[in-house]
């Protein structure tokens, strides 16, 4: 069997140097030696930690923030609970916790878990075991049910695969990666890729040099989502880090062992991650008729949410030490220099409904004492 530096080097000799969205696609899902088909990459002992890692509060206040528009929506029965990208079930798992006493609610979902990785999978079937609420996994959105949906999506966009260009003086040329010499490298396209016809022409005069992102992938997922809350009702929560005012900028990263890392270096063993075009999505919803609630920051979120009436309450049964740990984890979530401004959360409704908490005209911490 191939190794996935084989395969790859074999496809750039074969057919020459191939688009970055199609060596994240082929790096971060081969079946055999891709990164999330292999291993669980989350928490100290993996390369990266995300925030229902963090503290349970984060679960805990995304369940309030849907069994809120459930009830908003009429406390509708057979309702599609979804997650996509699930990481080992955490989240999944604080958010039912959360919602285990809102009078129907479990009754009336059905959970499913969108997840691609095998390994990923497993986590999360044996963080779920204990739910009575009925919990199926799919591998790809589409297969979902059809019928009003609640969907978060926790960090799930950033590791979709993007098209890079870069400014010339012929132009923009996409970046490509190549093999030479026994490894791979980056080189620019000679001619126009058909992924340029996605640039904004608002950036046409850019200067020289300047990099631009386009995420056809994202663009797909999130019509799907629109379309969705659209045709059966519901609304979706995107949380991720990303810009929410587009402009030239090479946000192509990687991270192992919980330090940024070389894209081109330890193929499969390293998360390959960019930042979210907000306005993209945003666009792709509206695109589809359905209306996207402003941008807010993660910090301006979990406010909202009543993160600091949950901390308190976890506080006053914990130990000195937990009461510590406690403080730090919201702090990771809330900080200006940590995840409180670079994560960014867009809410996805049909154009009539209601606004989703954190959305709308509600005072902070509303929600944590309803």
């Amino acid at each position: 069997m191939q190794t996935l530096k084989q395969r790859l080097s074999t496809l750039i000799e074969e057919r020459g140097p191939i688009t970055i969205a199609d060596f994240m696609q082929i790096v971060l899902t081969d079946p055999n030696h891709g990164y999330y088909s292999k291993q669980d990459p989350l928490g100290a002992q993996g390369d990266f930690i995300t925030a229902p890692e963090i503290s349970q509060v984060f679960g805990e206040l995304l369940g309030i923030w849907c069994a809120h528009y459930w009830h908003e929506l009429g406390e509708p029965s057979n309702t599609m609970l979804v997650e996509l990208g699930p990481g080992r079930g955490t989240l999944m798992k604080d958010l039912l916790r959360a919602t285990k006493n809102v009078p129907n609610f479990h009754k009336s979902i059905t959970v499913h878990m969108v997840e691609s990785s095998p390994v990923l999978t497993q986590k999360q079937q044996q963080t779920l075991s204990g739910e009575k609420v009925k919990i199926q996994w799919h591998a790809d959105f589409s297969t979902v049910p059809d019928g009003i949906t609640l969907l978060v999506a926790n960090e799930f966009f950033d590791a979709l695969p993007i098209h890079q260009f870069v400014k010339t003086t012929q132009g923009w040329r996409e970046r490509l990666v190549g093999y030479q010499k026994s490894q791979f490298t980056f080189t620019l396209a000679k001619h126009e890729t058909p992924a340029a016809k996605l640039i904004p022409p608002k950036f046409a005069d850019a200067p020289n040099n300047s990099f631009i992102e386009v995420s056809p992938a994202c663009a797909a997922v999130m019509h799907q989502i629109s379309e969705r809350i659209m045709h059966f009702g519901g609304a979706a929560l995107i949380i991720d880090y990303g810009y929410t005012f587009k402009e030239p900028a090479d946000t192509l990263q990687a991270v192992k062992d919980h330090q940024y890392h070389s894209v081109l270096e330890d193929i499969g063993d390293a998360d390959i991650t960019a930042h979210v075009d907000f306005p993209l999505l945003a666009g792709t919803a509206m695109a589809a008729g359905a209306k996207v609630h402003p941008a807010v920051s993660q910090f301006q979120l979990l406010q909202a949410l009543g993160i600091q009436f949950r901390a308190a309450s976890l506080i006053k049964k914990a130990t000195p030490e937990q009461q510590e740990d406690i403080i730090r984890a919201v702090e990771r979530l809330m900080h200006p220099n940590e995840m409180g401004t670079l994560f960014k959360c867009i809410a996805i409704t049909q154009p009539d409904a209601p606004a989703p908490l954190g959305f709308g005209p509600i005072s902070d911490g509303q929600a944590a004492k309803a």
